[in-house]
C-alpha cells in the first residue's frame, strides 16, 4: 500500500518536499502526494493548479476531510515556520500521521518533549529535517570515525529574507551542531559563545567553541550575512584528519601514518601523509531524507534520526543562545 503524503508549508522547503515527493510517486515507489496544506490562500491557489491535489488552509481542514473520507493522509512534511512547528504536528500526530518535521523540531525544548510524548502515546514516527546526516559525505564519513578529539565547523551563506524568524544558531548552524553530536557521542560541558544581528533584528553571526566531556573541542562559525556561501566541517582523530565539504558532497581524509591512499590520492603527498578521497555515492540528500521517513513510517521501524536527537539539537542550540546573550551583557553589547 502507498504511504499517502502531505506537506505542510509550501514556501522554500516545502516546495522541495512537494517535488521530492512527486518524483518518488512518479519512479514507481510506494508513495502518493496526497495533500498540502497552505494557509497564504494566493499560494494555495496557485499550487491546486500546479500539483493537482487538495490544498487546504489548516491542519484542522484537511484532517475534516480525510474524516469525510475525502482524501488519505498517512504522513506529512511540516514544513512550516518553527514557530509553528508545535501548533501544526501536535494535531496531526492525535490524528495518527507519521511526521517529518523540518529543523528544529520545535520553537522550545517544552514544545519538543510534548511532540515526543504525544508520538509515543499515538504510536507515530517522528524524524526530525536534519538534512546533513543523509549528505552522502556525511554517510561516507561514519564509518571512519575514531574518536574525534577536534571539531571546526563553518556554515556561511549570504543574506536572504528566509527564516528571519530564528536566528542563524537556529536557521544554520544547527545542522552542525547536530552532525557533530553525533559523531562525539559525549556530553557537552562548556558552551563559549558570542553572536551579533547585522541585517536583522536576531543573531546573524555566531562563533561558538564547545568543550565534551570526553576532552573533544568543537568550534563553529555561523553567517547568514557573509558574501560566499561554506558549508565545511573538518576534524581530527587519532593520527587522522578528515575534512567534509557538504556542498560538494566531498571527503578528503589525510592519514598521518603515511598508508597509501586510494588511486585519487594526491601525487606527491608530504612525507608521512597519504591523501585519500573515499567513495562517495552521489545523491539528493533530501531524497535520501524522505526515504527513509517513508521507509519508517512502512516498517514502523526507529527513524534513522530520532525525535530525541532533534530535541538534543535544539536544547543545545537555545544554551548557545542563551550564552551568547549573556557574553553580551557582560561586553556591553545589549
Amino acid at each position: 500500500m502507498a504511504v499517502n503524503a502531505a506537506v505542510c508549508g509550501a514556501g522554500a522547503f516545502g516546495r522541495n518536499h512537494l517535488r521530492v515527493y512527486r518524483e518518488l510517486e512518479r519512479d514507481g515507489e510506494t508513495v502518493k502526494l496526497a495533500a498540502i496544506i497552505e494557509s497564504n490562500a494566493a499560494r494555495a491557489a496557485a499550487l491546486k493548479k500546479e500539483w493537482q491535489v487538495p490544498v487546504f488552509s489548516s491542519v484542522e481542514e484537511a484532517l475534516a476531510a480525510r474524516d469525510r473520507g475525502e482524501i488519505s493522509i498517512d504522513a506529512a512534511s511540516v514544513c512550516v515556520p518553527t514557530s509553528e512547528h508545535h501548533a501544526v504536528a501536535a494535531p496531526l500526530l492525535r490524528a495518527g500521521v507519521d511526521l517529518l518535521i523540518e529543523k528544529p523540531i520545535a520553537a522550545t525544548t517544552a514544545e519538543a518533549d510534548d511532540l515526543i510524548a504525544l508520538a509515543r502515546q499515538h504510536g507515530r514516527v517522528i524524524q526530525p529535517g536534519h538534512l546533513e546526516r543523509f549528505n552522502p559525505a556525511v554517510l561516507a564519513v561514519k564509518p571512519l570515525l575514531n574518536k574525534p578529539m577536534f571539531f571546526e565547523a563553518h556554515r556561511l551563506s549570504v543574506f536572504t529574507p528566509r527564516a528571519l524568524d530564528v536566528d542563524v544558531v537556529l536557521d544554520l548552524m544547527i545542522h552542525d551542531l547536530d552532525i557533530v553530536l553525533s559523531f562525539a557521542q559525549s556530553p557537552v560541558r562548556e558552551i563559549r559563545a558570542v553572536g551579533l544581528p547585522i541585517l536583522s533584528d536576531k543573531i546573524d553571526i555566531a562563533n561558538v567553541r564547545l568543550e565534551f566531556d570526553s576532552g573533544c573541542v568543537a568550534n563553529f562559525t555561523a553567517s547568514r550575512v557573509s558574501t560566499e556561501q561554506v558549508r565545511k566541517l573538518r576534524f581530527f582523530q587519532p593520527r587522522e584528519y578528515i575534512s567534509i565539504d557538504y556542498a560538494r558532497r566531498d571527503v578528503l581524509v589525510i592519514d598521518v601514518n603515511g598508508i597509501p591512499g586510494s588511486a585519487a590520492a594526491a601525487a606527491n603527498p608530504p612525507a608521512g601523509l597519504a591523501f585519500n578521497k573515499p567513495q562517495v555515492r552521489q545523491a539528493e540528500p533530501l531524497r535520501l531524507e524522505i526515504e527513509a521517513f517513508l521507509e519508517s513510517a512502512r516498517t514502523r521501524n526507529a527513524p534513522q534520526v530520532s525525535a530525541e536527537d532533534g530535541r538534543a539539537a535544539l536544547a543545545l542550540a537555545l544554551a548557545i543562545n542563551q550564552a551568547i546573550a549573556e557574553h553580551a551583557q557582560r561586553a556591553g553589547l545589549a
